[in-house]
């Protein structure tokens, strides 16, 4: 329970936009902690389901429900929430997610001994990539600097899912808060800016599952990319910097945009990858292949690239 100050260690923070009938999983999740000094704020982003009935299935008085008229997404419900927590550290939990007993103390005894140039503490997870039950570990093995100041790692992709972090308070004061209005990426465009600031602990195992959801952000292909180029956008002075992990979100950006209807588009960024990096033959003959137009170009890529328009 809180300490007898009435501020708490945590402030968790759970974004929910109806969700009903996942919501009760990731609640009791964060109340069965082993780690009990803690608040949760529920953070209803205008829900038209049932989720007030729901909230008013729980009696922790841990428990604080702020709901609020219209949805304007879940960014924007995340910051609500961090602008009314009392915690000097925040950890996130979403609404189709649930977190392993264990994983606040976990984290918490990381921050007993890190420095002030610490800012996020965040662990391994379980990824759930279909209704199946197929899961995947992440981070990924490509991921060779996890501990410490990670930003140029994280500049090749994210690997700091928002469940799995727990962040200093500050950060949000010195580096940002989360970026409204973004469809996807939205954790990977936030922790690119704290790890510019500030150094980050790892913990070597997997204390959440990251359910698949039929409908989520991150199934939406479309938002995640448009989300990549805005992120490119945005931290481009520092994407500059590395030319071949640039070269290689353009290429990625291109197989996309030329699949999905946008081929103008993907076939110019094709042609800036490619520049880059002159010496990548792969990443030539794929440019090449755009010349050709739009209808060998899908021909030729979707027989070579039958399932995902990821990098080469």
């Amino acid at each position: 329970m809180p300490s007898a100050t009435g501020i708490p260690a945590v402030s968790v923070v759970l974004p929910t936009y109806n969700r009903a009938h996942l919501l009760p999983r990731a609640i009791q999740s964060v109340l069965d902690q082993t780690y009990t000094d803690f608040e949760l704020l529920v953070v209803d982003d205008g829900s038209t389901d049932e989720t007030p009935a729901v909230m008013e299935s729980f009696t922790d008085d841990r428990i604080r429900y702020i709901r609020y008229e219209p949805n304007r997404g879940a960014n924007a419900a995340r910051n609500v929430g961090i602008r009314a927590a009392r915690a000097p550290y925040i950890a996130f939990q979403d609404s189709d997610d649930d977190w392993f007993p264990e994983k606040l103390e976990r984290c918490m005894a990381v921050w007993e001994d890190a420095g002030p140039e610490v800012g996020v503490v965040y662990s391994g997870y379980w990824k759930y990539m279909d209704a199946e039950g197929n899961r995947m570990f992440i981070p990924f093995d490509w991921v060779k600097q996890r501990d410490g100041w990670i930003h140029d790692e994280l500049l090749r992709n994210n690997f700091v899912t928002t469940q799995a972090a727990v962040v200093r308070r500050e950060c949000f004061d010195r580096s940002g808060y989360w970026l409204e209005g973004l469809p996807g990426k939205q954790e990977w465009e936030l922790f690119l800016r704290i790890s510019r600031d500030y150094q980050f602990r790892y913990i070597d195992e997997p204390l959440l599952n990251s359910r698949f959801t039929e409908g989520g952000i991150s199934n939406n292909r479309t938002g995640i990319y448009r989300s990549m180029e805005r992120i490119l956008e945005i931290h481009h002075d520092d994407f500059a910097k590395k030319p071949a992990i640039l070269a290689e979100h353009y290429i990625r950006l291109g197989l996309q945009f030329g699949l999905s209807g946008e081929f103008e588009k993907g076939r110019e960024y094709l042609r800036r990858g490619a520049a880059l990096q002159p010496g990548n033959w792969k990443y030539r003959l794929v440019a090449l292949v755009s010349s050709l137009g739009r209808g060998a170009f899908s021909r030729i890529m979707r027989l070579y690239l039958p399932r995902d328009a990821g990098p080469l």
